[in-house]
């Protein structure tokens, strides 16, 4: 008969000191560490009792239009989206042409009859029990009147709204006797792929609805703009949620319903919400100012792959390359290079280019701030002014130019599949570069190692293991000397998108 084991027996040796002989045994049971299971609550009752009371509904009047000519494909279909910001439309024509469906922001009625006020409708929550209620900026864009229902039945009707479309948000004050139930902020950092989550609002007009999920994922860009911040969930979003909030299961906010990706025009388990900490610092400058102001650096910069902080000895290995210093800048008068490394700001470690933007965002005009850089294998530490984002800023980085480099005798090398050329005043002028001299990638062989690396044809080679070449001739000579199997690191320019580096490495 066999016995159930109760543990794992160790047999210990003792070795006396006598002679060297074994003098005793010690047997001793190890018992394993009990599995922990987190316990998920049978029914979010509770969540539901504590949240719902401060979760609205909300409906939106504008100015009178004309009635809209349907126009051809889908959006004609399910709503106008005349009212939705410029860059979240073109970001649904986008994605109209893409398979695999669209993404939908919610939320507006069917095309108005001649003549109708504009409506949409949405969701909002009171953040404030003094009557501040969080929304989305394309629930209540150019709204003249909002009208808020709360879930005991109140109706209470607003003309004091605040906008912020580049991040979606909006506040909408309201007048009240009583003071009104109201949720908190959570963290959305804390939050864990993985994790509950409940997703509250009015879809399709059905108030104070509630439906559970997972956080899917994290740190999500739209591509909208620099400011993009969203937490992926699969909790049931659908027309009529905009503004609502995501909560944790301490019903404390961690992000406002914003988006899905859908092919049906409902909720496909793919939704995105406004990740409260960025939030946060909107709707607090919303409440205390009526306006958003944003810091202002300078620069342009870029994703810093691993192998090139690795050969760069980047401390922790974590920052963002400088591509671009725009003159006269905060950036410029700090005395930034582009081709430096960026990795705090105002003691904040920067691992992306979108960590960077709400890092600088978020400090006030005029705040003195200091930046380190890692440049030529030392670290600087540089004081900045933080300036107003101004009204125009990030210049978009243009396409490389097609014009052919001139025709003239190129340097091969074959191992690397490039030819190289050096740069003459006309060709500089021809691709847009200001250096008159220096190394240009005259051609890049189709499926080369240059070309898995990711080095684009007309590209300015400005260092080789970050020693500078001047001449065609020069980097043949360092790149012939480098070696493939630890990667060669080039530094070079892009025309008019500034500076960027390059590995190239023999496969493994």
């Amino acid at each position: 008969m066999f016995r159930k084991p109760v543990g794992i027996v160790c047999l210990v040796l003792t070795l006396g000191a006598v002679g060297g002989t074994m003098v005793g045994y010690q047997l001793r049971a190890q018992v394993p560490a009990p599995l922990v299971i987190s316990q998920e609550p049978l029914s979010y009752r509770a969540i539901a009792k504590q949240v719902l009371p401060a979760v609205v509904s909300i409906e939106a009047r504008g100015k009178v239009v004309a009635q809209h000519k349907p126009t051809d494909g889908p959006r004609s279909k399910s709503f106008d989206d005349s009212r939705i910001p410029e860059e979240f439309r073109k970001l649904l024509e986008n994605f109209q042409k893409q398979p695999g469906g669209t993404w939908k922001f919610f939320d507006e009625s069917p095309n108005p009859l001649p003549e109708q006020p504009r409506r949409a409708s949405g969701s909002g929550f009171v953040i404030d029990p003094k009557g501040i209620i969080v929304t989305n900026n394309h629930v209540v864009r150019d709204a003249e009147q909002v009208t808020v229902y709360l879930q005991d039945g109140r109706k209470l009707v607003s003309h004091d709204i605040k906008t912020d479309p580049k991040t979606d948000l909006a506040i909408v004050r309201v007048q009240s006797k009583d003071s009104l139930p109201s949720l908190s902020w959570g963290n959305s950092d804390a939050m864990e792929i993985g994790d509950r989550v409940l997703a509250v609002g009015s879809p399709f007009g059905f108030k104070g609805s509630m439906s559970a999920g997972i956080v899917s994922g994290k740190g999500r860009s739209l591509g909208i703009n620099a400011y993009d911040d969203f937490v992926q969930t699969d909790a049931a979003i659908n027309p009529g949620n905009s503004g609502g909030p995501l909560v944790n299961l301490e019903g404390k906010v961690i992000g406002i319903n914003t988006a899905i990706r859908t092919q049906s025009g409902g909720s496909q388990g793919v939704g995105m919400a406004i990740a409260s900490n960025a939030a946060k610092t909107i709707i607090d400058q919303l409440i205390q100012q009526g306006s958003v102001h944003r810091g202002y650096l300078g620069v342009q910069v870029r994703v810093l792959p691993s192998e090139v902080a690795a050969r760069l000895r980047v401390p922790n290995q974590t920052g963002v390359v400088v591509a671009n210093v725009m003159p006269n800048t905060p950036a410029a008068r700090a005395g930034i290079q582009a081709g430096d490394v960026l990795t705090t700001v105002a003691k904040a470690s920067v691992a992306t280019p979108a960590a960077l933007q709400r890092i600088i965002a978020a400090q006030p005009a005029g705040t003195s701030v200091e930046v380190t850089v890692f440049r030529d294998g030392q670290e600087k530490r540089l004081p900045v002014k933080i300036e107003e984002l101004p009204a125009s800023s990030s210049p978009v980085l243009s396409p490389t130019p097609a014009n052919p480099p001139e025709n003239q005798a190129g340097i091969r090398l074959d191992r690397l599949g490039i030819e190289l050329r050096d740069l003459t005043p006309t060709m500089a002028q021809q691709l847009r570069y200001t250096e008159k001299t220096g190394v240009i990638v005259a051609s890049v062989d189709a499926g080369s190692m240059a070309a898995e690396a990711g080095l684009q044809r007309n590209s300015l080679i400005v260092k080789v293991d970050n020693q500078a070449v001047q001449s065609a001739a020069d980097a043949k000579a360092a790149l012939e000397r480098a070696s493939l199997e630890n990667g060669i690191l080039l530094q070079v320019k892009l025309p008019d998108q500034g500076v960027a580096y390059v590995m190239i490495q023999a496969s493994k």
